[in-house]
C-alpha cells in the first residue's frame, strides 16, 4: 500500500518549520517527520493521513549537542547512529552510547532520532524508557514559545505524549553523571532489532543522590521500582529473585511477562553493579 496524497515541506530554518505548523487555516492535519522510521510505514499504511507533512530531521538548530551546567542537551534531530558512534565527544561512554547501539537495525538507526522515537511514544521504545531512568527534561517548541516537560510527565500512554497541536519537541535534556554513577540497560527481544517485550533501566548517582529503575515494555508509560531502587543504593547488591518478584506483582499478573521482567530486572542490575567499562563492552540485547 502507498501513502495517501499529502504536501511535503522540508523548511530551511526551525522558525519556518514552526510556522508551517501554527496554519491555522491548513485544510487538514499537519505531522512533523523526524527520521520517518515510524512515521514513514504508517503513512504507507494509511494509519495516518495528514493533509501536510513538515520534515524537520534536517534543521541545524535541532542537530546540536551541547554540554553545560551539569547537563547535556541533545537536538531532537541528532540520529541513533551519531549517539552510537560518539560523533559527539560528550556522549562516548555513556548510558546513551550504550542504549543507542542496541536500536533496531543499523539502517534504522542511520535515519531515526531520539525526538522522533519519543514523540512516536511507543511503550517498547528504547529512549521512552532509558531517558525516564535518566529523569530527562523534554523541550517543547511552537510559534508561540517554549516549555519544558519532564520525561516523567511527557508520555501520557501508549502513543499519547504531552505535545499539543503546532509543538515539536526542540531537544532533550539529560544530566552528566558523576564518575562514580552506576547503569544498567536490559532488553528482551525475540531477536535482535525487534521491540522488547521486558526491558528494565536502572541509574544509581550517589552524588546526585538519586537512585532509579524503571521497568519498560508495558501497556503505557515506563513504572518505577522506588522500593527496589532504595534497597539496591543501601546495599549495593542485586536483590534476591523473590524481592524483585514481589516489586514486579505491583505491575501486573501475567506469569509469563512477569518471568521476563524477572529476568530484565535482574540482568539491569547485574550490569548496573558492574565497572562502566564492562558495561560498555557487553553488547548483550537479545535473550
Amino acid at each position: 500500500m502507498k501513502a495517501a496524497k499529502f504536501e511535503y515541506s522540508q523548511p530551511a530554518e526551525l522558525a519556518g518549520a514552526l510556522q508551517l505548523l501554527a496554519d491555522l487555516d491548513a485544510p487538514g492535519p499537519i505531522k512533523v517527520m523526524g527520521g520517518s522510521q515510524s512515521m514513514g510505514p504508517m503513512l504507507n499504511l494509511r494509519l495516518t493521513r495528514p493533509n501536510k507533512v513538515v520534515d524537520v530531521s534536517r534543521l541545524a538548530e535541532l542537530r546540536t549537542v551541547q554540554a553545560k551546567g551539569g547537563t547535556i542537551r541533545i537536538g531532537a534531530a541528532v540520529t541513533h547512529a551519531e549517539i552510537e558512534d560518539g560523533v559527539h565527544a560528550v556522549l562516548r561512554g555513556s548510558m546513551l552510547q550504550y542504549v543507542a547501539g542496541g536500536i533496531a537495525y543499523r539502517a534504522v538507526r542511520n535515519r531515526g532520532t531520539i525526538a522522533g522515537s519519543l514523540a512516536h511514544a511507543d511503550p517498547a521504545a528504547d529512549w521512552v524508557l532509558t531517558l525516564s531512568a535518566l529523569a530527562a527534561d523534554i523541550e517543547l517548541q511552537s510559534a508561540g514559545g517554549k516549555r519544558t516537560v519532564p520525561m516523567d510527565a511527557f508520555m501520557l500512554g501508549a502513543y499519547t505524549t504531552q505535545l499539543r497541536e503546532g509543538e515539536i519537541i526542540a531537544a532533550v535534556t539529560v544530566p552528566q553523571l558523576d564518575a562514580g554513577a552506576r547503569w544498567g540497560y536490559y532488553k528482551f527481544c525475540r531477536k535482535t532489532g525487534e521491540f522488547a517485550e521486558a526491558s528494565c533501566a536502572a541509574v544509581f548517582d550517589p552524588q546526585r543522590k538519586r537512585a532509579r529503575i524503571m521497568l519498560g515494555a508495558l501497556d503505557g508509560a515506563p513504572q518505577p521500582l522506588p522500593g527496589l531502587a532504595r534497597l539496591v543504593a543501601t546495599t549495593g547488591q542485586v536483590p534476591a529473585s523473590d524481592v524483585i518478584a514481589q516489586a514486579l506483582a505491583q505491575v501486573g499478573d501475567d506469569p509469563v511477562k512477569q518471568q521476563m521482567q524477572l529476568a530484565a530486572v535482574t540482568r539491569c542490575l547485574q550490569q548496573a553493579l558492574m565497572t562502566p567499562e564492562a558495561m560498555i563492552d557487553q553488547k548483550e540485547y537479545a535473550a
